[in-house]
C-alpha cells in the first residue's frame, strides 16, 4: 500500500502536536508534512523555494486562521489551479461562523470540521478524518 502524503497547514503548536499524535498509530501508512502559514502552503504545493522536490499531498488539512495568507485565500488558490484542484481539502478550524462555512464550501472545500476545545475530542476527529479519507474514500491519483 502506498504511503498517504498529508499536508497540515496549521500555526498552532498544540494542534500540530495533537495531529501528529493522532496520526502516529495510524492503520494507514502516512507522511505528515507541516507548514505554518498560507504563503508556505502555496510554496509547498507549487514545490518552490525550500519545497522543491517534496511529494504532492494526497490530502490537505487546512486551518482558516493563518498568518501571512489566511486559509480562505489558500483554498481559493488551490481550487483555481488546474494542477491542484483535485487534492481534497479538509477545513479543520476553530471557526464555527456560518459565513466561514458557506464561504469554504463556495470555494469548493471537500469538508468543513470545527476543532473541538476538548483534547480527546480533537484526537477523535483526526482519527475519524483518517478513517474516512484514507480507508473509505478513493483518493485521486497524484
Amino acid at each position: 500500500m502506498e504511503m498517504i502524503q498529508i499536508l497540515l497547514v496549521e500555526d498552532s503548536p498544540g494542534d500540530i502536536r495533537l495531529t501528529k499524535e493522532a496520526l502516529k498509530d495510524s492503520k494507514v501508512r502516512n507522511q505528515l508534512h507541516i507548514v505554518q502559514d498560507g504563503v508556505e502552503a502555496m510554496a509547498f504545493l507549487r514545490r518552490t523555494g525550500d519545497y522543491v522536490g517534496v511529494p504532492r499531498p494526497d490530502i490537505i488539512l487546512l486551518d482558516l486562521n493563518l498568518p501571512r495568507k489566511d486559509g480562505r485565500a489558500v483554498l481559493e488558490e488551490i481550487k483555481a489551479d488546474d494542477d491542484l484542484r483535485r487534492i481534497p481539502v479538509v477545513i479543520l478550524t476553530t471557526s464555527d461562523d456560518e459565513h466561514d462555512i458557506l464561504r469554504s464550501y463556495d470555494l469548493h472545500a471537500n469538508c468543513y470540521i470545527t476543532k473541538p476545545i476538548d483534547l480527546k475530542q480533537f484526537v477523535t476527529i483526526v482519527k475519524t478524518i483518517e478513517n474516512f479519507w484514507f480507508q473509505i474514500v478513493k483518493l485521486p491519483p497524484t
